[in-house]
């Protein structure tokens, strides 16, 4: 893959966070870091289409540059939206009384997070409002350097997560300054920083 796919790629994931579930995005962006686009277009375009998620032309065109076939029957098969659709979830800087306690889940990304060209690591609780893919849980926005590889943040972190902790709580790698898409700064509006460097 080359580097301006890698990056459409990259930019593609991020704005289709919270519109796809947890679960599938992440492993979009694990298999495209990975180095299997094959694997991760299918698992997208075939999600997409299953739970009849649109793609504005824009988004339609950005996936359409990244494949090999551009005539692909999986593109095909997503409708295609007029516009975004509203976040079908909200952000806090605080979680419910019987929420999960990340502090472990802080401390093992905190002590990662430079590693990946992290500067900031934020924290919010997600609520799930009608439609939402997912439900309410904690998000992470690592926001790192200009430079930093994307989608290797997520991979690491998110796996690392996993392996120590066995939670699989959302995270986005965002370039820190740069402009965010709806679901991104929605939730950095509102988190409260728990580490930076």
């Amino acid at each position: 893959m080359d580097v301006k796919t890698y990056a459409t790629v990259t930019d593609l994931c991020a704005r289709l966070a919270g519109r796809l579930e947890d679960d599938t995005l992440r492993s979009v962006r694990e298999d495209y870091f990975g180095g299997e686009p094959a694997q991760a277009e299918a698992t997208l375009l075939l999600s997409m289409a299953y739970e009849n998620i649109g793609l504005t032309q824009e988004e339609h065109d950005l996936i359409q540059s990244t494949l090999d076939d551009p005539a692909s029957p999986d593109l095909a098969a997503v409708p295609i939206i007029a516009e975004v659709p509203p976040l079908p979830y909200r952000f806090s800087a605080t979680a419910p009384a019987g929420a999960p306690d990340p502090a472990k889940a802080d401390i093992v990304l905190s002590a990662d997070a430079a590693r990946h060209g992290g500067r900031r690591l934020r924290r919010a609780w997600r609520e799930a409002l009608d439609g939402a893919p997912d439900g309410s849980k904690w998000v992470y926005v690592l926001q790192v350097a200009e430079g930093a590889n994307l989608l290797g943040a997520f991979a690491g972190l998110s796996g690392r997560l996993w392996v120590v902790l066995q939670e699989k709580w959302p995270l986005e790698v965002v370039v820190e300054g740069k402009l965010l898409p709806p679901y991104q700064a929605a939730a950095v509006t509102v988190a409260p920083q728990i580490w930076s460097v």
